[in-house]
């Protein structure tokens, strides 16, 4: 399926022209979020409990920059998207080659909605900027 057919199940693409390819579809960052406190799974799920999580602060990384950037440090976050996926049938969704050439990485995986996404980042650190292009979002092998 391409990139174009993939928009069918995506709203909220920030830019069209740049986020959509031949083979897959780009998802952006809307938000970065830190654990704070842990939470909780169970054998039987009545104890489930969420993590607690702040959003992880942004700044200019000039004074008359239009946008900010997420400076972050070694460990894991949750992504939150400016696109939302609403499919009948699970859809892709991985680490874009430019992250993960960076060291940073979130897990592959089947969707049909997306929420967010757990994503661990090396040593170093990696900066990311508002409403870039992390995760690509593919048709499922055999769809």
């Amino acid at each position: 399926m391409s990139g174009t057919a993939l928009t069918e199940y995506v709203e909220g693409i920030v830019h069209e022209d740049t986020q959509v390819g031949d083979h897959g579809l780009d998802l952006t960052v809307a938000a970065i979020h830190e654990i704070e406190e842990s939470g909780r799974v169970d054998f039987g799920g009545g104890e489930l409990e969420a993590a607690t999580t702040t959003p992880h602060e942004t700044e200019k990384r000039n004074p008359n920059d239009d946008y900010e950037w997420w400076n972050l440090d070694e460990g894991q976050y949750l992504v939150l998207f400016n696109e939302s996926v609403h499919a009948d049938e699970p859809l892709v969704c991985q680490t874009r080659d430019a992250v993960r050439d960076r060291g940073a990485f979130h897990p592959t995986l089947f969707v049909r909605e997306l929420e967010r996404v757990p994503l661990s980042v090396p040593a170093g650190g990696i900066r990311l900027k508002e409403n870039a292009r992390v995760s690509t979002l593919f048709s499922s092998p055999g769809s």
